[in-house]
């Protein structure tokens, strides 16, 4: 493909429309991303460096640790709730890891798109070995992500073909008016084509930072946009051999700083000013990359410790063991869950549940004499930080 410079960054620009007889907006139709970049913030290659450093360390660290898969699932649950609470969900990763019956009935609305959210990031991460990211991957995940939730009458799977916007209670109101649907095929086009681009020599982490931005611009569906664009940032990086497990997520990093991201992307637009995004989003990418590698060794000396008192179990260690590597990916669970998962009676599974919570292993949450669930909690207090 043609390597095109451009010396000057233009974010779009707008055009008018009609909303029924006597009002007129104007949409933001975003310029084409599909060639190079020159930024001119000397702060750039600064960060770029220590971000590809940090995420080097943790994609290098991720792949020695043993039996690393258990511990990936609950990234990919703790992301599902960070992502979900910047749209304003209430679930919180102590109640994401309990059994639906045990969430409140109130609370299952948010409590069921925190788990499609895990389900569409799953699926999502095992089409890469057979699509690269584009918008049909993306699709599909949307499709789930949107499957008997609040967003389920609002075109799961299928791009937009009416007008949304960002912000206000209408169009009249709204802070930000995403491309017409007329105009938004072409966006993305132009998008799938600077994914696959290999002829532009940019960095990956660059390519990402400005990827997300057009995404979230071009607002392709009807909702969840917010939750796909920041899933799209983990797959790249996968897909790109950035890392090779999914261990990267920025989403508690935009909720921390959610004004700021808000902020940032608008800025993108308002002012044509790129380098203060990547800037962003290269912070981002530092902070949660140097946070992740300490989550994960963290994860390695309290794995050690347990593993320590469980010796005590004499005959039955190599029964305690597997239950703890279970609970690693599934850190709550009831008697009669331990009984299936080890292939043992209840009164034994009550019996070792019972001794582990003794050591301080697992802690008992529902309070009752019997379907009680225990959790690990010293490993759920380390996604909390």
């Amino acid at each position: 493909m043609e390597n095109t410079e451009k010396s000057e960054f233009v974010a779009g620009n707008y055009k008018k429309h009609h909303f029924g007889k006597d009002y007129e907006y104007q949409s933001f139709l975003p310029a084409p991303v599909n060639h190079s970049y020159e930024w001119k913030d000397k702060r750039i290659p600064v960060l770029l460096e220590e971000a590809v450093r940090l995420v080097g360390e943790l994609n290098a660290y991720s792949t020695l640790v043993p039996d690393v898969n258990f511990f990936i699932q609950m990234y990919s649950r703790n992301e599902a709730v960070r992502s979900s609470r910047i749209e304003g969900t209430r679930t919180g990763i102590d109640e994401a890891i309990l059994p639906e019956e045990e969430i409140a009935p109130e609370k299952r609305d948010d409590w069921s798109e925190v788990q499609n959210y895990v389900r569409a990031m799953e699926l999502a991460i095992a089409s890469l070995e057979e699509l690269p990211v584009c918008i049909r991957l993306l699709q599909d995940a949307h499709k789930i992500l949107l499957s008997c939730v609040r967003g389920e009458h609002k075109q799961p799977g299928e791009t937009r073909t009416q007008q949304n916007w960002i912000g206000g209670t209408n169009i009249k109101t709204a802070s930000f008016i995403p491309p017409h649907p007329e105009d938004m095929q072409e966006s993305l086009k132009d998008l799938e084509l600077f994914w696959h681009n290999k002829g532009l020599n940019m960095p990956h982490l660059i390519k990402i930072a400005i990827s997300h931005y057009q995404f979230e611009t071009i607002h392709p569906f009807n909702d969840g946009n917010g939750r796909i664009g920041r899933m799209l940032i983990a797959l790249q990086l996968m897909e790109l051999g950035i890392l090779k497990r999914p261990t990267l997520y920025l989403s508690d990093f935009f909720e921390r700083n959610k004004g700021k991201y808000y902020d940032s992307l608008t800025f993108v637009r308002e002012r044509n000013d790129l380098d203060q995004w990547i800037i962003f989003f290269l912070s981002a990418v530092i902070e949660t990359a140097r946070k992740s590698r300490e989550t994960f060794e963290d994860i390695v000396t309290l794995r050690a410790r347990y593993e320590k008192k469980i010796m005590s179990f004499g005959r039955r260690t190599e029964k305690a063991h597997k239950l703890l590597l279970h609970l690693f990916s599934h850190p709550a669970i009831s008697v009669a869950g331990t009984a299936k998962e080890l292939n043992i009676s209840v009164t034994s599974a009550n019996k070792m549940m019972n001794e582990l919570e003794k050591m301080q292993i697992l802690r008992e949450v529902t309070g009752f004499s019997r379907n009680r669930i225990f959790v690990l909690h010293e490993y759920l207090e380390l996604f909390k930080r």
